[in-house]
């Protein structure tokens, strides 16, 4: 059996080389590791600019796993994700052509601008994470994780995704703007990025152009952290804890829609992996607090009420959590 120290070693190793490329965001960056340690997905809220898709692609190298990027818009359609059979005029056969689906990291970025016929093909692909083309079902690779963004802020030409839609998203984490320190950092190394010279011209460098393609480890390293997540304790009392908390969010007096048992698996889940990115071998308390925002906030409504009274869901799970602390 794998030390716990190598697969902490491996994980920071993971970090060390995003942040080659990512200036903070070290908060994201562990979501996005419990996500992929758990099979879970993640949607990320934030406003544009903030390094989204350029940490998924440093993370995508950093793992050696494959990264494709969709951009979400109005006329996008499902085939245009999933892949379509396309005939052959020569010898009058259909071949299939798959979409970018067919990825281990998905990023689907603003999926909220794509209408619901789109967002609902691509969350059956995550739930079921298999692809059905024309007569014949393809399994989607191993890992598959989908990284969503979405604008938490512009809603002209949005459809917001429906709360069933939103629960099958593991996490739901919210971006900060960069600390003025790391935001000269960001700056700074953008100075130094240089340019390329080819062909008889030139043009500037991108952070894009400096993320390492040097995988960290091998594909077993991932397959071993990820079972390692699977044999980190959970005792009697933190399910306990977990069924509590999420009893609450359905028996309060501002919340009218609740989290489901789906929100409990994420939790006990998230837990897991993240008390092993901490180097423990149990899932302790604070696990359950850090990651509660994340994967409660996006599956709780208020009540008329509670609206009215200038109230938010943040409100109302700071309450829950305090009454349990």
């Amino acid at each position: 059996m794998v030390s716990l120290n190598n697969h902490i070693s491996y994980i920071e190793a993971i970090r060390k080389q995003v942040s080659n490329v990512v200036v903070g965001q070290d908060e994201v960056v562990e979501r996005l590791l419990i996500a992929l340690f758990t099979s879970g997905h993640i949607l990320l809220q934030g406003m544009p600019g903030l390094a989204k898709t350029l940490l998924v692609n440093a993370l995508g190298k950093a793992i050696h796993l494959d990264f494709s990027r969709v951009q979400f818009t109005i006329d996008l359609l499902p085939s245009d994700i999933l892949g379509s059979e396309i005939l052959d005029q020569s010898s009058g056969k259909f071949t299939t052509h798959k979409g970018p689906v067919f990825t281990n990291l998905l990023l689907a970025d603003e999926i909220n601008r794509a209408a619901p016929k789109v967002q609902g093909a691509l969350l059956e692909a995550m739930q079921e994470r298999k692809v059905t083309i024309g007569d014949k079902t393809y399994k989607l690779p191993i890992p598959f994780l989908v990284i969503a963004t979405q604008n938490p802020i512009e809603q002209s030409g949005t459809f917001e995704l429906p709360e069933a839609q939103l629960d099958r998203f593991m996490l739901c984490h919210r971006l900060e703007y960069p600390t003025p320190e790391e935001e000269e950092e960001i700056l700074k190394r953008n100075l130094d990025l240089g340019i390329q010279k080819q062909d008889g011209g030139a043009v500037a460098n991108t952070e894009f152009d400096i993320v390492s393609d040097d995988p960290v480890g091998e594909s077993n390293d991932l397959i071993s952290v990820i079972d390692a997540v699977h044999q980190i304790h959970v005792s009697e009392v933190f399910i306990k804890h977990v069924v509590e908390l999420i009893s609450r969010t359905r028996n309060n007096k501002h919340i009218e829609l609740g989290a489901s048992p789906r929100a409990g698996i994420a939790l006990i889940k998230g837990a897991r992996a993240r008390a092993l990115i901490k180097g423990r071998d149990y899932a302790i308390p604070e696990d359950l607090f850090a990651l509660a925002e994340d994967v409660l906030l996006h599956r709780m409504r208020l009540n008329y009420e509670a609206l009215a009274d200038g109230m938010n869901t943040a409100d109302a799970l700071e309450d829950i959590l305090n009454t349990m602390g």
